[in-house]
């Protein structure tokens, strides 16, 4: 069923869709990140991912993979996350520091030999972005999360450095 709309509710969108053309500024940047770095959860193990996200001025979105594997001679459970975030982050400053805080939240696999728990988390955290050369920027992170359900670790925290790609 097609609802009809009238000229002045038209006139009204183009009005709108316009003026945010004119007054938003381009600066959307969208990125990706490839990372590796370790959490609390396994003393000697790595946890390694990816993300993608499109900012907005100062405020971003971003969708997160990790793993971290599973050790069974240590008796730590492995950590599959994959969280959707919100970032506020500084502007680029001329020496090429860019300063984030980011929060979110997903779902989560924890699994230690034949016991597993998927369920949902959350997240919160903070980082930082450093220029490189070009668009190619280092990115070191924070991370603490909470995860729902019957965990075996309820808060792990990671910390990660990866290389980030602005387009």
């Amino acid at each position: 069923m097609r609802v009809p709309i009238g000229l002045a509710c038209r006139t009204a969108l183009t009005a709108i869709f316009a003026i945010f053309i004119v007054v938003v500024p381009n600066k959307a940047v969208a990125d990706a990140t490839v990372f590796a770095g370790m959490n609390t959860i396994t003393p000697h193990g790595w946890a390694r991912g990816f993300s993608a996200g499109l900012t907005l001025l100062n405020l971003g979105f971003e969708v997160e993979y990790a793993n971290a594997g599973e050790d069974n001679s240590q008796r730590t459970p492995g950590l599959q996350t994959g969280m959707v975030n919100v970032l506020v982050q500084t502007p680029m400053t001329s020496n090429g520091f860019q300063f984030y805080a980011t929060t979110g939240g997903g779902l989560y696999r924890e699994r230690l030999a034949e016991v597993q728990e998927t369920h949902v988390g959350l997240n919160a955290g903070g980082g930082l972005k450093i220029r490189l050369t070009g668009q190619i920027r280092a990115r070191i992170d924070y991370r603490v999360f909470s995860l729902r359900g019957a965990p075996i670790h309820s808060r792990p925290h990671r910390f990660y450095a990866g290389l980030n790609l602005a387009f």
